[in-house]
């Protein structure tokens, strides 16, 4: 067997089902590597998407990042959801696979630039996810990144400058012009919308 799987039985996080499974796919069951797939290809697939610039990029994202996760699945403790520790390879793997295509610091401001981040988050209720995410892929790409690992996984700046090799302070300053940008785009949409309730009502 190649790796093990320490459960805490007083907080077991785990079922016995999804442990044998584990187990299997470490002993390379392809049966059982296949069915872990199909499992969780859906779940974390949207995290490839998030992180990528397009849908062929997603699905190349996802594929490497599985080979990842059946080469680190012993390393699962089992404390804590599985999805979320799949999801976090996900990521890794698509600023990994942006890295090697020099397009994750392009964006990035000269880490001099240390703008005030307010507490005040964007106004998003009358916008769904799915529009957010649409808006992201319109900013450049530095600036979604540190969005997304900040607002949407819950990196801490200080993980996000590791992760992206930049500082504490350009991580800040990113998502302080992410915010902006974002806040702006979406009062246009809201703008635009009210305006053409305002017609069709008068109609």
């Amino acid at each position: 067997m190649q790796g093990v799987i320490y459960i805490d039985m007083e907080k077991p996080y785990i079922s016995t089902e999804l442990k044998g499974l584990i187990e299997k796919c470490l002993e390379n069951d392809r049966k059982c590597q296949n069915t872990f797939y199909e499992h969780y290809s859906t779940k974390v697939f949207g995290v490839c998407l998030r992180y990528s610039k397009n849908f062929a990029d997603a699905e190349d994202i996802l594929q490497e990042g599985f080979i990842k996760a059946f080469k680190y699945l012993k390393d699962y403790s089992g404390k804590g959801s599985l999805e979320a520790w799949m999801g976090k390879i996900m990521v890794t793997t698509a600023l990994n696979y942006y890295k090697k295509k020099n397009l994750i610091n392009k964006d990035i401001d000269p880490e001099s630039s240390n703008t005030y981040i307010s507490q005040d988050n964007l106004v998003v209720s009358r916008i769904s996810h799915a529009e957010i995410i649409a808006l992201l892929h319109e900013l450049p790409f530095g600036y979604q990144t540190v969005f997304k690992l900040r607002t949407i996984e819950g990196y801490s700046h200080k993980e996000i400058s590791k992760i992206m090799q930049i500082s504490i302070n350009t991580s800040k300053s990113q998502l302080s012009r992410a915010n902006k940008a974002l806040r702006k785009k979406i009062e246009s949409i809201i703008v635009s919308e009210d305006s053409l309730l305002s017609i069709s009502e008068l109609a």
